[in-house]
């Protein structure tokens, strides 16, 4: 059937706690009542990206797009919109800070500055229909495949693509599939989707996966065509609750067109995926515990090598990419490596997927070409810093990333430049935090997420996070020494090469990166007894003696005031 218009109704996780099942419910219902049920179509899409602003609703053809909306507001989207014609204009986004309004999806700055190639559909298709999927050229790539492509040349299409893994070590995605492609083909090999996230501020793959599901679907049923695996599965987190529902649906629908299973579009390939549920550990992100996990025992670590395109899953060859890796793979396939290479840098070909969160005025998932300077990404698609406070920094990577200081806001965002100043893109979290909070306290918090989050399994990550933990405590409350310093660094250099997994090896480099551009700071508590920003409490026993021999020096003063005022009388 044929619509007028169609009503895009932000579903994702952040618009959902703002009530937008309630928004698209009352579309639904306010339609018939006008005569508009027959030619006005409500779609449930995933996230659109502008989190603060939610719910957002986009009405097409034209792309008005409304922010903020209420279900009290929906009544007069159909009437005056939908059944008059007219725009309500006091929805319109408002650009901040002179709240100008702005009518269509494309002129926003949030998105006019923007590349979406891995969210090409989010927002824009019911993600649980395989048929809009479909309309919006999915799954031609897996088709082009399986007609017109060996396995080699698939292979070679993502090496000379230059896709590096968008789950934070930047591998050649290429050269691992033909790593796998190559391996012991004896017995079974496996594709695995990493879709555990378990970094504060980091959710960009659970948004892929519920508003665009089928493209990360398409990119395992290419990569198991690539390497000869002939099953697949997805290892997410349990609480991930509506990308499994959309997940679920997704490969029910796949399987039901003949896009997943046996004989593939008449090409002789099978090829089936899993959905296996984690319970939520930050270190069954990590590939090898999350084999681990996968094969039901305790999510920890194993030593490498053997490598996974080696021994990974059940001890066989295992190709094992993110949810952001392999929804590039199908567009890719379909456009081409030299197409994928007009975007990004030379290093770093293509797009990168971030989530912006912190002291930002738009806070969302975006998407945009690798080597943007972080600069651009705040001012011209962030909105900049709100109530006109300063950049005081940028957090890459999650909290197992650095941070990024006022100095360096013109750096480019990819995987070379960053780490030449000893950050990294990592999960694709970006936390801005600006003037106001005091960079002890932020780096103490971060410890405490490693010391929470070890696994115990080896000494180094073990002990070593406990007592980085214990330090940064003593610094916050104004009770460490010039000698805590030197340990903790003497620390970090022991745990960047010693423990079994990254958790262990990247917990010291945000501490070691707040030390490198903010020691002023640290001085400042360790030798002052004092917080700039007036955000730690200093209420150690340094301090207590400090504000001692204050109140002390007070008292006197005030006893001496005293007495020569009672001179005085």
């Amino acid at each position: 059937m044929l619509y007028r218009a169609h009503v895009l109704v932000c579903n994702g996780t952040n618009c959902s706690l703002k009530a937008s099942p309630e928004v698209q419910k009352e579309f639904s219902r306010l339609l018939p009542e006008y005569g508009l049920d027959k030619e006005v179509k409500v779609v449930e899409t995933g996230c659109f990206g502008l989190c603060e602003y939610g719910p957002t609703v986009v009405v097409f053809p034209e792309g008005t797009f409304y922010s903020g909306v209420k279900v009290s507001d929906v009544r007069e989207i159909v009437s005056e919109h939908l059944y008059k014609g007219r725009v309500v204009k006091r929805l319109l986004y408002q650009v901040p800070p002179a709240a100008r309004p702005v009518q269509v999806y494309p002129e926003v700055d949030y998105f006019r500055h923007q590349v979406r190639v891995v969210l090409r559909n989010c927002g824009f298709i019911d993600p649980e229909s395989i048929e809009e999927y479909v309309a919006r050229g999915g799954y031609q790539a897996l088709g082009k495949a399986l007609t017109a492509m060996t396995p080699a040349q698939v292979v070679e299409e993502v090496k000379a693509s230059g896709l590096r893994g968008r789950g934070g070590a930047g591998f050649p995605t290429g050269l691992k599939w033909q790593f796998a492609a190559r391996a012991d083909g004896s017995g079974p090999k496996y594709v695995v989707c990493n879709a555990d996230e378990g970094e504060p501020g980091t959710f960009k793959d659970r948004l892929i996966l519920e508003g665009d599901p089928h493209a990360v679907l398409e990119g395992m049923a290419l990569a198991g065509y690539a390497v000869g695996a002939h099953q697949g599965y997805v290892y997410i987190r349990g609480e991930y609750v509506l990308s499994i529902e959309r997940l679920e649906k997704a490969i029910a629908q796949a399987r039901e067109m003949g896009l997943l299973g046996k004989n593939i579009l008449g090409s002789g390939f099978d090829f089936d995926v899993e959905i296996r549920l984690g319970a939520g550990a930050y270190v069954c992100g990590e590939e090898t515990a999350l084999f681990e996990s996968l094969e039901g025992g305790r999510g920890e670590p194993r030593i490498k090598p053997p490598y996974p395109t080696d021994a990974g899953l059940f001890g066989r060859p295992t190709v094992i990419n993110n949810v952001e890796t392999l929804a590039n793979v199908p567009v890719i396939i379909e456009r081409g490596a030299t197409w994928f290479r007009t975007l990004g840098t030379q290093k770093t070909p293509g797009t990168k997927v971030f989530t912006l969160t912190g002291d930002i005025v738009n806070a969302g998932l975006i998407e945009v070409p690798m080597g943007i300077t972080l600069r651009e990404i705040i001012y011209n698609i962030g909105g900049g810093i709100p109530d006109g406070r300063a950049f005081k920094l940028a957090q890459t990577g999650g909290t197992s990333g650095g941070v990024i200081p006022a100095e360096l806001l013109d750096v480019p965002m990819d995987y070379d430049s960053l780490a030449t100043h000893g950050s990294a893109l990592g999960s694709g979290a970006l936390l801005i935090i600006d003037d106001t909070h005091c960079i002890v306290n932020v780096a103490k918090s971060f410890s405490f997420f490693f010391l929470h989050e070890s696994c115990g399994k080896c000494t180094p990550c073990r002990e070593g996070t406990l007592q980085l933990h214990r330090i940064m405590e003593r610094i916050s409350r104004g009770e460490a020494t010039r000698t805590d310093l030197e340990n903790m660094k003497a620390l970090a250099q022991a745990m960047y090469v010693a423990p079994l997994c990254p958790l262990g090896q990247t917990a010291p480099l945000p501490l070691m990166s707040t030390l490198r551009w903010f020691k002023s700071e640290y001085l400042a508590h360790v030798v002052g007894r004092t917080c700039p920003a007036g955000v730690c409490p200093m209420d150690g026993s340094a301090a207590r003696a400090a504000a001692g021999c204050a109140a002390s020096a007070a008292g006197g003063a005030a006893a001496g005031a005293g007495r020569a005022a009672s001179r005085e009388v």
